[in-house]
């Protein structure tokens, strides 16, 4: 029979429901690993990185040109002889009064020169072998002064941080070659429905290519997750139960789609119930309404946590950006995390409103305005392939063109700006 009826449940308390259930995992979670600095991207520190040298190591010439005392200049147009050549990796001698020395991107300055001057704003004589300075030079122009950048002692990298290219070139700039960093949560993705068949495969009568798999896995792995393909169980209890069972073993999160609404052919739910237990299911959102968040116990005492995500592509797609992701953050270490919105205006109208949150797939045009895909359906796969982002429109409201809007770039989604980090 159907469950009793509950009123729907607004993102924001399912979203602070979800971060109670994740503070409540035991810390066996937060299994961390010794990796290779070239072979951390997308990886979360553990620990805070902490440099041990100066970044740069010393002052260096941020141009190619001729390092000088700018005592030595009284005049534009001044000229002094080249005393040396300090190319990058070299250490040249102390500057001598009255001299200059040529000097390339990244050399060491000099001891007693103060200023470098960059080869354009030079003329110079290879007969007499002097230099003319032809434009106004200012104490410690174009020098890039030690520790400038990185000072020693410094935490260039904090805890939580999910490693880019660019933290990984900081990293290997204070000579970093091992990054101690969060071992990556197990994530399974379990498909439900008879009628599901995979791509590359006839498809018979009354069947549908199974694309909620391809896309979850992706999104999952897209997060940074170690994922486990669970395949696909058929409608029926029995098979059910002990799927979920088994994923519960090797998971830290069982993802599943389809199968959590209240038809005769939906079994997660109680399956779900019976294996752990259940905290919330169905969502004051469209698309997303029957989402369940539970849990599944294991031999011993611990446990998995469980989401299970509608059928729906764009509803699956939708609730896995907006629940999903942060939860596999969190178990990967960054903390609890959400996507930054932006203000925007519409170029469309929304004339209809919902009596729930809704979430509209759309772009931005050349105008720097919000554009919405012509289908909204929440079996239209393609408006979310097409789309840069949601609109997260607040339940009843209506849309004209120059509204300002919530909106939520798909980059936020995928990964949330380490800004926003909370708890």
């Amino acid at each position: 029979m159907p469950p009793a009826f509950k009123p729907l449940m607004p993102l924001n308390e399912a979203l602070d429901r979800l971060q109670q259930a994740l503070v409540s995992l035991p810390e066996s979670a937060a299994k961390t690993e010794l990796v290779l600095t070239e072979d951390a991207l997308g990886r979360v520190l553990a620990q805070d990185l902490v440099s041990t040298v100066n970044v740069p190591p010393h002052d260096n010439s941020a141009m190619d040109g001729y390092a000088l005392r700018t005592c030595d200049l009284d005049r534009v147009g001044a000229a002094l002889p080249q005393g040396q050549r300090v190319a990058a990796g070299q250490v040249g001698q102390a500057l001598n009064p009255g001299t200059c020395a040529r000097i390339f991107t990244g050399a060491p300055i000099p001891d007693g020169a103060d200023a470098v001057v960059m080869q354009e704003h030079t003329e110079g004589e290879p007969q007499t072998g002097m230099v003319s300075f032809m434009r106004p030079v200012e104490l410690g122009q174009n020098i890039r002064r030690r520790g400038e950048d990185i000072a020693a002692g410094q935490t260039v990298l904090s805890a939580g941080t999910r490693l880019g290219p660019a933290a990984l070139g900081v990293a290997a700039s204070v000579g970093a070659a091992h990054l101690l960093v969060r071992a990556r949560p197990v994530i399974g993705v379990l498909t439900t429905g008879d009628e599901l068949v995979m791509p590359g495969q006839p498809l018979p009568p009354g069947a549908i290519y199974n694309s909620n798999r391809h896309t979850l896995l992706a999104l999952a792995r897209a997060a940074g997750a170690q994922v486990v393909d669970l395949g696909t169980v058929p409608d029926r209890l029995e098979a059910t139960r002990e799927a979920l069972r088994l994923a519960a073993q090797r998971c830290d999160l069982v993802i599943t789609s389809g199968g959590v609404s209240v038809g005769e052919e939906d079994h997660l739910r109680q399956a779900v119930s019976e294996a752990g237990g259940l905290d919330f299911w169905a969502l004051a959102i469209k698309p997303g309404k029957p989402f369940v968040l539970g849990w599944l116990d294991r031999e011993g005492g611990s446990r998995a946590l469980y989401m299970g995500l509608p059928g729906n592509p764009v509803a699956s797609f939708v609730t896995f950006l907006l629940l999903a992701r942060p939860a596999i953050g969190w178990l990967a270490g960054e903390g609890w995390c959400l996507p930054r919105a932006l203000d925007l205006p519409a170029a469309f109208d929304w004339p209809r409103p919902d009596k729930r949150r809704e979430f509209l797939r759309a772009r931005l045009n050349e105008q720097g305005a919000l554009t919405l895909h012509p289908h909204q359906g929440s079996g239209v796969l393609s408006s979310a392939a097409w789309a840069d982002g949601l609109v997260d429109l607040p339940e009843g409201t209506c849309v004209k063109p120059g509204d300002r809007l919530r909106w939520l770039p798909m980059s936020e989604l995928l990964q949330p700006a380490s800004a926003l980090r909370q708890g």
